[in-house]
């Protein structure tokens, strides 16, 4: 360990391969080294110092003891010479050896050592965990899994690597929810997805509308071509019609009248949905089945799951189910749903999640964004909690997104693509701007595809398909926007219009972004940079190359003029380098 003065130190070691590392600080007391010490500021003080090398010889003979045989061989050899008075100018300079000091660090006297309790952990997954960028789509719209490989060239087109579909196993019948999550369904009604069990089967089988397993398998691939790894949703739950219902009633929680509860997140109920009792006696039991349903599709290739609200699921289990799945398959990663209180979606980040959404959705002003993201990108949520921005989901479409039409969607995309190193959309509902609400003040689509199929006009001229593109290109292209690391606000005089900047860690790459966060009116101002964050000379000229636009301004000093349309042009993407002299 490195000593940091005032009693403070400090040690690292490289993480080299995906897993898990276990560390602890442990300490003793070095009799040795505190001779050493004290015996340099002897001499210094040209203090008689004939005593203090017999002392030495004495811990250099119990080092000895405590040595291999060749090593101990060494060090009895160093314990005479200290004790040979013959010549004290040589017995001091055979004191400080340093080749001597390193061969005695090797035994320790760990009698009386100390270890920090409990052991410390580090997680280190595979680099898609820190950076992806996230499509979702609900494959029944598409029609089959077949027809789904139609759509992967459009999905690549856009630049995105992570294809996520909802739940794709058979629904059930009993309670189904008709549209817009009416009780009573029409014939023809499809059902919620996450109304998971039929006849057909369970969480380990695909609803037969969509195809097979070997349909999956073979969409899979496909993917895999296009650079996409689909997503899988991860729901523990189940519809009334569930074999699980029937085969373990005793998984789940009955009421007085003998029914059973089904879920509810108030004000919302799902009388479709039976969750899971984690509190039942036969949680062992319950706990194995529930993992041997990931362990089925890592076996089809699955190797990301996003999991359907997992603050309402035993935080216990949660520990346990991603620490045995990490332990035999480190390539797994787990998106975390959990729209809660922050601290509890802090704690699952602990317990295991790759990453989690966030509340990015409703942070709209200059100062609600400023303030959530130095939260997350800052010590200590930084070192836990990985981001997973999203501006829509099918259960969220904000005020924001409802009242500022095409720029408000454009304004959001680049604001989770820049801010997050990993960020998704919701689509084809995001690049086509659907912003109807079920009613005033709800956040609800009308018409929601969870409860209905969709048919989407993904070649429609309104649609934001290329400046996705475009967006996405940027983020490949810089490493800077590939981390949550380096991100730094810069002040503009204008509070309608946020600037910041991120940094690559070994700074050959630096992103400026402005955007006006005003989706109705154009916003204009300075921006005032804090050169020193972003290694730019105040007496220099510098590039700032539009990457949205590929226009070059020449900016010089921390004071800079911008426009921002938000019809046209909502934000500036900029690349910033030096001028040359």
């Amino acid at each position: 360990m490195t000593a940091l003065g005032n009693d403070r130190w400090r040690a690292e070691f490289q993480v080299s391969s995906m897993g898990v590392y276990r560390y602890t600080v442990e300490g003793w007391i070095d009799h040795l080294e505190t001779w050493r010490a004290d015996l340099i500021t002897r001499i210094t003080a040209r203090q008689d110092i004939s005593v203090d090398l017999l002392i030495g010889a004495d811990f250099v003979e119990q080092t000895a003891r405590r040595a291999a045989a060749l090593d101990a061989a060494h060090l009895w050899s160093w314990a005479r010479r200290l004790r040979d008075e013959r010549d004290l100018e040589i017995r001091k300079a055979i004191a400080l050896r340093e080749d001597l000091f390193d061969l005695a660090r090797r035994y320790p006297d760990l009698e009386f050592s100390t270890r920090a309790d409990p052991e410390l952990t580090v997680a280190v997954d595979r680099e898609k965990a820190a950076y992806s960028t996230w499509y979702e789509m609900f494959p029944r719209s598409a029609g089959t899994l077949q027809d789904c490989e139609s759509w992967l060239p459009y999905v690549a087109s856009m630049g995105f690597d992570v294809l996520y579909f909802p739940p794709i196993h058979p629904i059930g019948v009993k309670f189904r929810k008709g549209k817009n999550n009416s009780t009573t369904p029409q014939p023809g009604d499809v059902g919620s997805p996450w109304a998971i069990g039929s006849l057909e089967g369970g969480h380990k089988s695909i609803h037969p509308e969509l195809g097979t397993l070997t349909d999956f398998r073979r969409l899979m691939a496909k993917a895999k071509d296009f650079g996409i790894e689909i997503a899988l949703d991860l729901a523990y739950q189940c519809s009334a019609d569930h074999p699980y219902v029937h085969h373990h009633p005793e998984w789940f929680r009955a009421r007085p009248d003998g029914t059973i509860q089904y879920a509810e997140n108030p004000p919302k109920k799902y009388q479709d949905i039976y969750p899971f009792d984690f509190e039942t006696e036969h949680w062992p039991d319950l706990w194995d089945e529930l993992k041997s349903i990931v362990e089925f599709w890592i076996a089809e290739g699955v190797h990301i799951f996003r999991v359907d609200n997992p603050h309402t699921k035993s935080f216990s289990f949660w520990e346990w189910l991603i620490g045995e799945i990490k332990r035999d398959h480190p390539k797994v990663l787990f998106l975390s749903e959990a729209f809660t209180r922050p601290r509890v979606m802090y704690r699952l980040a602990k317990l295991g999640f790759s990453q989690s959404y966030t509340y990015f959705a409703w942070r709209n002003t200059k100062r609600e964004l400023t303030d959530y993201f130095r939260e997350l990108t800052t010590q200590p949520v930084s070192q836990y909690f990985r981001p997973n921005l999203w501006p829509n989901t099918p259960d969220i479409l904000t005020a924001f997104l409802q009242a500022g039409g095409r720029p408000a969607f454009m304004i959001r995309l680049i604001l989770a693509a820049t801010l997050g190193a990993s960020y998704g959309i919701y689509g084809p509902a995001f690049e086509l701007g659907e912003a109807t609400p079920f009613k005033p003040g709800s956040e609800e689509y009308l018409n929601s595809e969870k409860y209905e199929l969709k048919h989407w006009n993904i070649d429609s001229p309104s649609s934001l398909r290329d400046l996705i593109a475009r967006v996405n290109t940027i983020r490949r292209e810089n490493p800077a926007l590939q981390s949550d690391r380096g991100l730094h606000f810069h002040d503009t005089d204008n509070p309608e219009v946020i600037c910041y900047s991120k940094t690559s860690p070994d700074r050959t790459d630096t992103i400026l972004v402005l955007v006006n966060l005003d989706p109705l009116h154009k916003q204009s101002g300075f921006v005032n940079l804090d050169l020193s964050s972003l290694s730019l000379n105040p007496d220099q000229s510098f590039d700032a190359l539009d990457l949205l636009s590929g226009e070059l301004y020449i900016w010089q000093g921390s004071r800079n003029y911008f426009e921002l349309t938000p019809a046209i042009r909502p934000a500036h993407i900029l690349r910033l380098h030096p001028r040359s002299a």
